[in-house]
């Protein structure tokens, strides 16, 4: 367990009070958003016996962090995986034992007697950016987060778009090479299935004939090495297509790429620019920032969240 503890204010902060909570497959962070400081973090081992354990620790730690700071009557709580049209409930939560078809909302308020906002990871960091991170200070960004998969999320003046279903914003899932390897959501040649740090590293293996780490093919990249340059260079290529294309359709001021394949460096960026520089020539440049919260980001988007609705 690893605590952070609660920073002194130096004098009052205005705008709302709220609780962010970034469930994930091995642990759980909480923080207290107060404008635009996080007041305290905390972080948790992730119960491993089923969602009702999960959901038992959340609401012992909102409770606990509630003692310490009891204007905090907002929660938001950000989740992997797909969430039903209303957002109350998980259909599925990757790397969460026993997270399938969670009735997230309900059980949570159930134990708070408290209203609870529910929200996706990947667009709950993308709030984060838009409002505190890269983005901030501009009406239309595009968070992508490249690692185990790719997740994304859309904002357009302050606010997440969701589409008329909820799913706006699957980048990991749009189709880039027909044919090409099934994604974990049955999709055959999905950009997440080609471009992801899974992805990088099955096809790396597969080049050298024994097991290859998404880091440890970067750096090979990086020293020369050619069929594992070749692997990285077309996940890159990926992404930056499906960026330029994005600018093309929904033409947003700003994309910000974060997760932990966005982490190795230069070369990543470099390469993601340059290709989406190539697609997307004719039309409006791409901008490209780096993802400024890191580990912070779902806390602070899951707090904001909360206090968007």
């Amino acid at each position: 367990m690893t605590d952070t503890p609660t920073s002194a204010l130096p004098s009052p902060l205005p705008g709302p009070v709220s609780i962010g909570v970034d469930i994930g497959g091995t642990k759980i962070a909480y923080g207290v958003l107060h404008g635009d400081q996080l007041l305290s973090r905390h972080v948790h081992p992730t119960p491993d016996t089923g969602w009702e354990a999960v959901l038992d620790a959340v609401a012992a730690q909102v409770q606990a962090l509630q003692q310490e700071h009891p204007d905090a009557r907002l929660i938001g709580v950000g989740v992997p995986g797909p969430l039903n049209a209303e957002r109350t409930r998980v259909k599925f939560a990757p790397n969460i034992y026993g997270f399938t078809d969670v009735p997230l909302v309900d059980g949570l308020r159930d134990r708070l007697h408290q209203r609870v906002i529910l929200e996706n990871d990947a667009k709950a960091a993308a709030l984060a950016e838009a409002h505190l991170g890269a983005a901030r200070g501009t009406e239309s960004s595009v968070y992508v987060t490249v690692s185990t998969g790719i997740g994304s999320g859309i904002v357009l003046n302050g606010r997440l778009w969701r589409g008329r279903h909820g799913i706006a914003g699957e980048l990991g899932h749009i189709t880039v090479q027909p044919g090409g390897p099934v994604s974990g959501a049955g999709l055959d040649g999905a950009l997440e299935a080609v471009a992801s740090g899974t992805a990088i590293a099955r096809d790396a293996s597969y080049t050298l004939n024994r097991d290859v780490s998404t880091k440890e093919a970067f750096a090979l990249a990086e020293q020369g090495h050619p069929g594992v340059r070749r692997v990285v260079q077309q996940a890159m290529k990926h992404i930056g297509v499906a960026l330029a294309d994005l600018q093309k359709v929904l033409d947003p001021e700003v994309f910000v790429l974060g997760g932990g394949v966005a982490s190795v460096g230069d070369y990543f960026f470099s390469g993601v620019q340059a290709a989406a520089n190539e697609y997307a020539v004719g039309f409006a440049p791409v901008t490209i920032r780096r993802a400024q919260l890191g580990g912070d980001a779902g806390v602070v988007g899951a707090a904001l969240a909360a206090q968007h609705g």
